[in-house]
């Protein structure tokens, strides 16, 4: 048991105790009194056992947050370092080796998949700080939401499998505007797509659908990967959590992807719900009014 918790129950059991010890010295010369200090002792008790049970769930919830930042930390180490050493790796190789045309292509592609994928990481830790500090304005236009999902899905579609074919199977209807902040709108669409190629098996497909529907813009993203228990739901998007158990924690991720989804959609007046794939995986949808 952790050093607060013991603190803490220690207090309380000696509150108690003294309560019972005050409760007995007032009855030895007052007998009489037992109905109202056994009343006066209830309501204290009943005050003291509430007042426990909120302080108890404090410590916990703040327990779980330094947790969740401890891995947040280790998590972003590791996102930083991983693509930093294949660009160092891949810009060592062509610095010292006679690397033919296509060779050199080939390389150069790569070192802008690992710069995209940290300035994917660093633009999600800014967009996160703006939303805690609360000094991000959204700034909102119309603009064609259409090209902003195909845009991303092309470029998150490069090189993600070693199958040489299209994981992630886009129907996107043309010409869909809605009103928003196109650099968070873009932040929602980047992370919602990845989360469902990151937790998918390799090569398995992921279905990206935009369309019109009873006046309503709908954003549908389907996997075929690990899914997300039921009882992990009410909590995917909240601040640095990570789905799954320790082997699926393994897979790249902040644990921030999802809350900065919910904060973004939040200000737009969208919602977004998750439901089950069938035979396996997770549905996000996202309906903007």
């Amino acid at each position: 048991m952790k050093k607060p918790f013991v603190i803490f129950y220690f207090l309380m059991i000696y509150a108690l105790a003294e309560l019972f010890w005050w409760a007995v010295l007032l009855l030895r010369p007052r007998p009489i009194s037992l109905g109202m200090i056994a009343g006066e002792l209830a309501v204290f008790i009943f005050i003291l056992l509430v007042g426990a049970y909120h302080l108890h769930k404090s410590i916990n919830k703040e327990r779980e947050l330094h947790m969740r930042q401890k891995n947040f930390l280790l998590s972003v180490t590791h996102e930083l370092k991983s693509p930093l050493a294949s660009i160092k790796l891949f810009l060592q190789t062509m610095q010292m080796r006679d690397l033919n045309k296509e060779q050199r292509i080939n390389f150069i592609e790569k070192c802008l998949q690992d710069i995209e994928r940290l300035d994917d990481l660093v633009e999600n830790m800014l967009i996160a700080s703006k939303i805690d500090n609360e000094n991000y304005t959204f700034p909102k236009e119309k603009f064609n939401f259409s090209i902003l999902v195909d845009s991303v899905v092309n470029r998150l579609q490069i090189n993600k499998c070693d199958c040489n074919q299209q994981i992630i199977n886009a129907e996107i209807e043309p010409q869909v505007e809605i009103t928003g902040d196109k650099f968070t709108l873009t932040s929602v669409v980047t992370n919602l797509i990845e989360n469902a190629v990151k937790y998918s098996a390799p090569c398995e497909v992921v279905d990206v659908k935009l369309y019109r529907k009873n006046n309503e813009v709908h954003l549908t993203v389907a996997d075929n990967g690990i899914g997300i228990a039921d009882a992990e739901k009410p909590h995917i998007f909240d601040k640095f959590y990570r789905v799954g158990n320790e082997d699926t924690r393994n897979t790249k991720g902040t644990g921030l992807g999802l809350f900065i989804v919910k904060q973004v959609l939040d200000k737009h007046e969208a919602s977004i719900n998750i439901r089950d794939n069938r035979p396996k995986g997770s549905v996000f949808e996202v309906v903007f009014g």
